[in-house]
């Protein structure tokens, strides 16, 4: 088939291990004449890594790094991908079957969650279950549905356009791209067959933790795009908190620690995602 360049970007900021484990999984990807591969070293005092690997220590910014990965290709579209997902082979190819109209700005892929291994963790079934990356559930928002950059391809006219991602910020950057992208007279389409595989947060701490940032950008949208992103109502939620938190007590006495556990996560993950409204989204 006939498919236009591509320019693939992905940021990162883990460890060294993890950086090399990415890289393997990234060369899978089918490239052909004219597309770029290039992952964006994010970590403050990283450094140029051969042919595919550039530094960008500057601001500990996801989305930083993507603007610094885009701007160093010229392929008509670019494809943002995240450091915790396994591509097809074949993504480039599935993006453009078939070909979007001329007036689509950006195209969603989807994201698949890992299956659960035989001895999930309670973060890893929550998310499973509540399919927290589907793209679908977030291009159904009416007015204000976006992509998550996971896994999307922006068309560069549209993205050079609106001057790429916003700086600066921790969370919210690819529903205020999506947002600035609308405005400006594109449209979203939706690209589910073009999919890659998330691996979720295993631990509860570093999960409620993304909750938490997750939190602090829906608290900068709603600022931005006041009705975007609404505070949950907080006496209601803190009512049911105090019920659960009875039952669970009554629970963990009868020695069901982990029926407790389960009964509370689905709560406490809205509270940390509420709490971190609170939070500055602003990098340091």
């Amino acid at each position: 088939m006939i498919r236009p360049a591509v320019d693939v970007v992905v940021p990162f900021a883990g460890p060294d291990a993890e950086l090399e484990d990415l890289l393997q999984r990234l060369r899978a990807i089918e490239l052909r004449s004219g597309d770029t591969l290039t992952v964006v070293d994010n970590r403050p005092g990283s450094s140029d890594r051969g042919e595919h690997v550039v530094a960008d220590p500057e601001q500990q910014s996801s989305y930083h790094a993507r603007n610094t990965g885009a701007a160093r290709g010229r392929a008509p579209w670019l494809l943002f991908i995240d450091a915790d997902v396994d591509p097809q082979p074949d993504i480039l190819d599935r993006y453009f079957e078939p070909l979007p109209d001329e007036d689509v700005g950006l195209l969603a892929g989807g994201v698949q969650d890992a299956p659960l291994t035989n001895n999930p963790t309670r973060a890893e079934r929550y998310a499973f279950d509540a399919e927290q990356m589907s793209q679908t559930r977030t291009l159904r928002a009416g007015p204000w549905a976006y992509a998550q950059t996971a896994n999307a391809a922006v068309r560069r006219e549209a993205f050079d356009q609106i001057g790429g991602f916003t700086d600066g910020i921790r969370s919210g950057g690819d529903a205020d791209l999506c947002f600035r992208l609308r405005v400006a007279g594109w449209r979203l389409d939706l690209r589910e067959h073009a999919d890659v595989i998330h691996h979720n947060r295993a631990s509860t701490r570093s999960f409620l933790r993304q909750k938490a940032r997750h939190g602090a950008g829906a608290a900068w949208l709603n600022s931005v795009y006041p009705g975007a992103f609404p505070p949950r109502d907080r006496r209601l939620w803190l009512r049911r908190l105090l019920r659960e938190l009875k039952t669970a007590a009554v629970l963990s006495a009868r020695g069901n620690r982990d029926e407790a556990a389960d009964l509370l996560f689905p709560t406490l993950t809205v509270w940390a995602f509420e709490l971190g409204r609170f939070l500055p989204n602003r990098v340091k």
